[in-house]
């Protein structure tokens, strides 16, 4: 098993090394470049990536006269054992010394960041229609949006079904089907630690902020929970599940929290209230859209937990009940925004409407509770004979 650990180890490091162009055609240099970049990897004290480099560069001259095959001889008695054995042990799929994002992660979080700036950015006072008021704070921004959906795409691994297929054993979350054995890893530690750093590198780490990515760590660990209960038709508690809705937007706030934090401002609380209700009816309004494709993929669907908590007949009822309420606190905190911003916002909202995207609000879009699926894995067994030739 360590053996496997340790290959796969090797694996995701070529990979990594391939995703941001470092490659050999000599597969004994990509041994070790791969074995290189795990050796950076490993944990020193509190030594940064940074400066392990600075430290390699400023030596690198001396180590190389060291390493002739005399000196070799000499000092190869010294060596201790233990050292070979923490150089071996594998790592967790992330590297916890050094933030990482892919470009497939970048892609993904394009959308999010185009909706926080045309939606979010008026808020303070910004003009989303400004080059600068993007640029200004795109490389933080940016950088931490991708950073959460590289681990949100780690997650979905974790509850994913193929379509057509279906969970059998029983236990826990970790038992579900897990096409990337290391996106556990992921979770065993804190994720955020990295991105912790580089905030707090730049000065923008608040308690606020850490708190919400706290809530997102909480919100991946509902979803798995939830996610693995509903595909083995267990019972799920319905306190779970809105405490989960009301989560899953933690990236927008974070978002939020650090544009504050670079423009110096203090937090207004009616906004984040007032947004964090908005949020909540997004991630229905996204759920009621994506049902179908939610039951197939066994991803985190409102409509879906509410099925397995009340029942298909109910559910509707219940679920229009949990949107009227969150509609209501809507329009008396939309209400209460001063004049300027009131405007704004609503054209906003409006020109969104118009685009396709958001339907929420007073007037700007209605309802609509698709069709319940009662019976899950038939429902995927059908879509897989769909779609064969």
């Amino acid at each position: 098993m360590e053996g496997l650990e340790k290959l796969e180890q090797l694996q995701w490091n070529i990979h990594l090394l391939h995703s941001v162009g470092v490659s050999d055609a000599n597969p004994h240099a990509e041994r070790f470049l791969a074995d290189f970049t795990f050796f950076l990897m490993q944990h020193c004290g509190e030594l940064e990536l940074s400066f392990k480099c600075q430290l390699i560069s400023k030596h690198m001259s001396k180590i190389t006269d060291l390493l002739v095959p005399d000196a070799v001889q000499r000092h190869k008695k010294d060596l201790h054992c233990d050292n070979e054995k923490t150089y071996m042990d594998p790592v967790p799929s992330l590297p916890y010394d050094v933030p990482v994002i892919g470009v497939d992660a970048i892609i993904r979080s394009n959308s999010t960041l185009e909706d926080f700036c045309r939606s979010y950015f008026v808020f303070h006072k910004m003009d989303a229609n400004q080059p600068q008021s993007i640029f200004k704070n795109l490389p933080i921004l940016l950088f931490t949006e991708s950073y959460i959906y590289q681990l949100d795409d780690l997650n979905e691994k974790l509850v994913q079904i193929p379509v057509g297929e279906d969970p059998t054993p029983a236990g826990s979350e970790d038992d579900l089907p897990n096409p990337c054995a290391n996106s556990v890893h992921a979770f065993k530690k804190n994720p955020f630690q990295p991105l912790f750093s580089v905030l707090e590198r730049y000065g923008l780490l608040s308690e606020r902020i850490q708190e919400e990515l706290k809530y997102g760590e909480e919100y991946w660990h509902l979803e798995r929970k939830l996610c693995c209960a509903v595909a083995r038709n267990k019972e799920i508690s319905i306190e779970d599940v809105t405490r989960a809705i009301h989560l899953k937007s933690f990236d927008y706030r974070v978002l939020n929290l650090l544009l504050y934090q670079l423009r110096g401002e203090k937090v207004k609380e009616l906004h984040m209230e007032f947004l964090s209700v908005s949020e909540l009816l997004v991630e229905v309004s996204d759920d009621l859209f994506d049902y179908e494709n939610d039951v197939a993929e066994n991803s985190f669907n409102i409509l879906r937990m509410f099925v397995n908590c009340y029942g298909a007949s109910a559910a509707p009822i219940m679920l229009a009940k949990f949107i009227s309420e969150a509609e209501e606190k809507y329009d008396r905190l939309f209400k209460a925004l001063d004049e300027e911003l009131l405007v704004k916002y609503r054209e906003r909202c409006e020109e969104a409407t118009r685009e396709g995207g958001r339907t929420w609000g007073p007037s700007l879009g209605t309802w609509h509770i698709p069709p319940v699926i009662e019976n899950e894995a038939e429902y995927r067994r059908r879509a897989v004979s769909s779609k064969a030739p």
